[in-house]
C-alpha cells in the first residue's frame, strides 16, 4: 500500500486535512465539533503545536500548523486517533472514522502560508454553506476578528504580524485580505486531483530536495520521486566534475565515445528515475534502445575500473548536495 510524503523539520509550516471514509460525516452534530477543536486545544498543548487555522466541513476538516519540534506524525496521531475513540464513544459505534491517512501540505513560510490561510477559511464559502464567513460558526476565521480570551490557544499574532506590523490595523488587514480573490496559481494548486505535497516557491522547493534526498524514490511513497535531483542539476555537476561545457556532453559520433555523457545518462537514470524514452528525448538520442546500452555499458566499467565508480561517487554526492553548485 503507498504511503504519502512526510517531510518533517523545526517550525515547518502544514496545511493538513482528512476526510470520513467514502466520504462519510465525522462531524454530526455541534458537540462534534466542540469535541474536536477541544482534541486541537490539546494537541496544541501535548505537542506543541501551534494551529494558526482550522475550518470543519462536514465530511473532511482543514488545519494550519507549525511544528516546532518536527512532530507532524506523532501530533496528527493523536488528533485523529483521539477524536474517532470519542466520537465513536458519543455515537456508540466503532471501527474507523477517517479514509486513511491525513493529507499534508508542506507550504512555504511567506505569502504561500497567508494563501493557505485564506483557503481553509474560505472553504464554507466556496462551498455555497453560507454567504458570509462570519455567518459561519466552525471555523477559526472568529479567532482572527475578535480578542475574546477563548482563542488564546489560536496560534494567529505572527501571521497578523505579516499583513499588517500594527496591531491596530492588523484586523482590518485580514479582513481586506480574506475578502480579497485568490491568485491564479493558488487556485490551480487547490485544484489538482492529487495535491503536491508542496506549496511555495521554486526555490523553496529545490531546498527541499537538497535537505531531504534521503528520502527519494521510495516505492511505497510515490510521491518521493519529486525528491530526486533535477537533470539539470545532474549535467552541471558531470559538467563541473569533467570540465566540459553542456554543448560537449551533448556531442555524439559514431566510433568517438564520450563518457560524460555516457556518465550523465546512466546518472539521470538512477538518480531522477526517468524512463529510457525520457532520457533520451533530454539527450537527442533517438531510439531508447540506445540508452539502455549506455547505461548497461556504464554499469559493467563501475565494476571494472574503481576510479570511475569513485568519480561517480562524487559525481552523485554533487548532485544530491546540501549545497548549491
Amino acid at each position: 500500500m503507498s504511503r504519502p510524503l512526510r517531510i518533517e523539520y523545526p517550525d515547518a509550516w502544514y496545511h493538513v486535512m482528512n476526510r470520513g471514509r467514502r466520504r462519510e460525516k465525522i462531524f454530526l452534530t455541534d458537540r462534534d465539533r466542540r469535541a474536536f477543536i477541544k482534541v486541537l486545544q490539546e494537541a496544541s498543548e501535548l505537542w506543541n503545536f501551534k494551529i494558526a487555522a482550522f475550518c470543519l466541513m462536514a465530511n473532511h476538516y482543514h488545519l494550519l500548523i507549525q511544528t516546532p519540534d518536527s512532530n507532524l506524525s506523532r501530533g496528527m496521531r493523536h488528533i485523529n486517533g483521539v477524536y474517532t475513540q470519542r466520537f465513536n464513544r458519543e455515537h456508540k459505534t466503532d471501527g474507523q472514522l477517517f479514509r486513511g491517512r491525513y493529507k499534508s501540505v508542506l507550504v512555504e513560510a511567506d505569502n504561500h502560508l497567508l494563501e493557505a490561510l485564506r483557503y481553509i477559511h474560505k472553504n464554507p464559502l466556496k462551498s455555497g454553506m453560507i454567504n458570509t464567513l462570519s455567518a459561519y460558526r466552525w471555523s477559526s476565521h472568529q479567532g482572527y476578528v475578535s480578542k475574546a480570551k477563548k482563542w488564546s490557544w489560536l496560534h494567529k499574532d505572527d501571521i497578523l504580524t505579516m499583513l499588517s506590523p500594527t496591531k491596530k490595523r492588523q484586523k482590518s488587514a485580514y479582513l481586506d485580505f480574506v475578502a480579497q480573490g485568490e491568485p491564479e496559481e493558488i487556485e490551480k494548486f487547490y485544484s489538482l486531483k492529487n495535491l503536491p505535497s508542496i506549496l511555495g516557491s521554486d526555490l523553496f522547493k529545490e531546498t527541499i530536495r537538497d535537505n531531504f534526498y534521503a528520502l527519494a524514490n521510495q516505492p511505497e511513497i510515490p510521491e518521493s520521486k519529486f525528491l530526486a535531483p533535477n537533470v539539470n542539476r545532474v549535467i552541471l555537476a558531470v559538467c563541473t566534475f569533467y570540465r566540459v561545457s553542456q554543448e560537449e556532453l551533448f556531442i555524439s559520433k559514431r566510433g568517438n565515445k564520450n563518457l560524460p555523457r555516457d556518465v550523465s545518462v546512466y546518472l539521470v537514470r538512477h538518480l531522477c528515475h526517468m524512463t529510457l524514452p525520457c532520457i533520451g528525448r533530454e539527450f537527442g538520442i533517438q531510439s531508447y534502445s540506445t540508452v539502455s546500452s549506455i547505461v548497461q555499458r556504464v554499469k559493467l566499467q563501475i565494476k571494472q575500473d574503481k576510479r570511475l565508480s569513485n568519480d561517480l561517487n562524487a559525481i552523485k554526492k554533487a548532485a544530491t548536495s546540501q549545497k548549491r553548485t
